[in-house]
């Protein structure tokens, strides 16, 4: 069979948007994408940090050369849609935003999110105008390059220190007039704030990020209104995880923590047979 198009993947991406409720979890590099795509998932998202990790670097601190490149090879490797994480667009001021943006289509995502964080612990958000201002250019140049690219404003104030949720809600309505197809306010976590939050922008779809054991099922959120659930890093983080416990053990003297370690031949038999689909 032969593999989608960019313009299938994205046209698929769309759809999922429309009605219902889809997870769209977070691979940070082509094995744990092509593992995810195997497992049924019918969207990917990459995510910022779990790649920084994979190249030594911290979250935020890779440039925008590295993170088109990877997200290339993450589309070239699937045959779903992929959403990048672009962070702020790897510029402060709209233009800038608005030629990495055209080059983050020119990957063949599906869809790209902008948030507007600064960077700066002393004033870490974007003032609303110049954050609409972005938005309008990231919008822009998505028209003009590739009109089927999906937009996810993105508001940060929950975990950039500015937890204020009525400034939050006036931050993502801006963004949806903006010309953002999609809003995402990662931080939240409580019913009363992702109910608030999808109502204010109704009938706009909300990506939720649930990047931890909140308690929420999917059919919780499905039923609170939500579109779409990402994880962010928090496959990374596990993956992590099982690393850093068995290279302490190892280091403590045992090996015992191995009897959880994936199966090689498992591994192995996936990936043979996911290439051919590649191939």
């Amino acid at each position: 069979m032969s593999r989608p198009s960019v313009a299938e993947k994205r046209r698929a991406f769309a759809r999922l948007h429309e009605s219902g409720c889809f997870v769209i979890p977070n691979p940070w590099d082509v094995g744990s994408a092509c593992y995810l795509q195997g497992l049924g998932f019918k969207a990917l998202a990459s995510t910022s940090s779990g790649f920084a990790w994979t190249e030594g670097y911290a979250d935020n601190a890779v440039g925008v050369g590295m993170v088109l490149a990877h997200l290339a090879e993450i589309v070239a490797a699937t045959d779903v849609p992929v959403n990048a994480d672009f962070e702020g667009g790897y510029a402060d001021d709209p233009a800038g935003v608005a030629t990495n943006v055209r080059r983050c289509c020119e990957t063949g995502v599906a869809g790209l999110s902008i948030e507007d964080s600064t960077g700066n612990k002393d004033k870490p958000l974007y003032d609303i105008p110049f954050a609409v201002e972005r938005m309008k250019a990231a919008r822009a140049a998505i028209d003009k390059a590739a009109p089927d690219v999906l937009l996810t404003g993105r508001a940060e104030g929950f975990i950039a220190g500015v937890p204020d949720l009525d400034q939050m809600i006036a931050r993502l309505q801006a963004y949806a007039n903006a010309g953002a197809d999609c809003l995402y306010a990662p931080g939240i976590k409580t019913r009363a704030e992702i109910e608030a939050v999808v109502k204010a922008v109704a009938p706009k779809p909300v990506n939720f990020l649930n990047g931890a054991a909140f308690g929420h099922t999917v059919s919780d959120l499905a039923a609170m209104g939500v579109r779409r659930i990402s994880v962010g890093g928090a496959l990374a983080r596990s993956a992590w995880g099982g690393f850093m416990r068995m290279a302490k053990e190892i280091e403590g003297g045992s090996f015992a923590g191995f009897k959880d370690a994936a199966p090689g031949a498992e591994l192995n038999g996936f990936f043979k047979q996911d290439l051919k689909r590649r191939t």
